[in-house]
């Protein structure tokens, strides 16, 4: 690209909005040019509103500590200064609808890192290697939205991506039954070990509407468009507990399957590495070179020794074997920031389908860091 395109990140200052500030740096196609929080935080430089609450490994960006905070809910004017936003908002759910749909009505592309859209019938929920063509939906959205640009897409859920790409590179033999536990990091949740500290040696076994959305989103991953609306998939059925485990960064599930059409070891592990979709035939330069690993150690994935592969950007994928009551059984492993980093994957193919006339927009909206009673709304 000759000439980058200009983002917003709404919700700057929160753990998501710190990430995407951490990714964004130096990326080849996009620089940060505008950042927009709560009232309490605009007007301040970025530096100042974000205080002792910086949270990610790497320091703050240089080119963003002295940029001035803009108040996220003076939409026009935040819009008018961007190509596209990304969204990470702490709102109630109705309040986040309302305003990622007002940032689309000024002809502005929204992709929201939260989870109030994804149900919404004509919004896209995408991974970019399981169903790019979801974002044929947009043209019905923006109909509905009176936009001819303006539009919103979402990612799905964080712990999902540890099993639904693996599931979708065996699609072919059709698997119907699936049982996983899901083992949690707590960045999942916006938190670090300094502000969590009842995390330190803990487990927690609950997670509060995780179980729903990590058996029901990927369905609608697997689902179809049909009279301008997303229509989920029937199978296979899924069933899942989600657990809150003492880790920083890297989910990771324990999975079984059954098919119907039973394939052997060597098949299942061939599909896996040879996994690709719309970022690798694009090249773009957030996407994984190999999306899904499969790792032959009897103790792998490990969080710290897998958790970054592929710049975090993919899966690893290990313990791969013959179940006694299903089919065959795996471990998979996600880092936590892959699906923030999806975000960029989707603004990129949204960048490449606008080369073809389809528009696109991209939204964030986080104040504070998320917290266990807002986790909901990020994963």
């Amino acid at each position: 690209m000759s000439e980058k395109l200009r983002v917003g990140i709404l919700g700057a200052t929160g753990m998501v909005g710190q990430r995407f500030i951490s990714l964004l740096e130096n990326h080849p196609w996009f620089e940060v040019t505008t950042l927009a929080a709560s009232p309490r935080s605009a007007g301040k430089t970025y530096e100042e509103a974000v205080g002792g609450r910086w949270k990610m490994d790497t320091p703050m960006p240089e080119a963003v500590k002295s940029m001035i905070v803009k108040n996220v809910n003076e939409v026009e004017e935040v819009a008018s200064q961007v190509d596209f936003v990304f969204s990470a908002v702490d709102m109630s759910k109705d309040e986040i609808k309302k305003i990622e749909e007002d940032y689309a009505k000024t002809e502005t592309p929204v992709v929201s890192n939260n989870s109030a859209h994804r149900w919404t019938p004509d919004v896209p929920m995408v991974v970019p290697e399981i169903n790019p063509e979801h974002f044929e939906v947009i043209e019905s959205q923006k109909k509905r939205l009176g936009t001819t640009k303006g539009f919103i897409a979402v990612k799905p859920n964080c712990s999902i991506q540890s099993y639904a790409p693996v599931l979708t590179a065996w699609k072919e033999f059709e698997p119907y039954e699936v049982v996983a536990t899901t083992y949690q990091a707590i960045s999942g949740a916006g938190k670090t070990f300094k502000d969590w500290p009842e995390m330190v040696e803990n487990i927690i076994p609950y997670i509060g509407g995780e179980e729903e959305k990590s058996e029901q989103e990927p369905l609608r991953l697997w689902g179809h468009i049909e009279d301008g609306v997303i229509v989920k998939a029937e199978t296979p059925v899924i069933t899942t507990q989600c657990i809150r485990v003492p880790v920083l960064n890297g989910h990771t599930a324990a999975v079984f399957v059954k098919f119907k059409k039973k394939p052997t070891k060597e098949q299942l592990i061939e599909k896996l590495v040879n996994f690709s979709g719309l970022p690798q035939e694009l090249e773009l330069p957030s996407a994984p070179k190999q999306m899904i690993q499969y790792l032959e150690e009897d103790n792998r994935p490990q969080v710290k020794a897998d958790v970054d592969y592929e710049n975090g950007m993919g899966i690893s994928v290990g313990r791969l074997r013959e179940d006694t009551v299903y089919d065959y059984k795996f471990v998979g492993l996600f880092n936590v920031v892959v699906i923030r980093c999806h975000n960029n994957i989707i603004a990129l193919i949204i960048h490449k389908l606008t080369k073809l006339n389809t528009p696109i927009i991209l939204h964030i909206y986080t104040d504070e860091a998320s917290t266990q009673t807002n986790y909901d709304k990020y994963n």
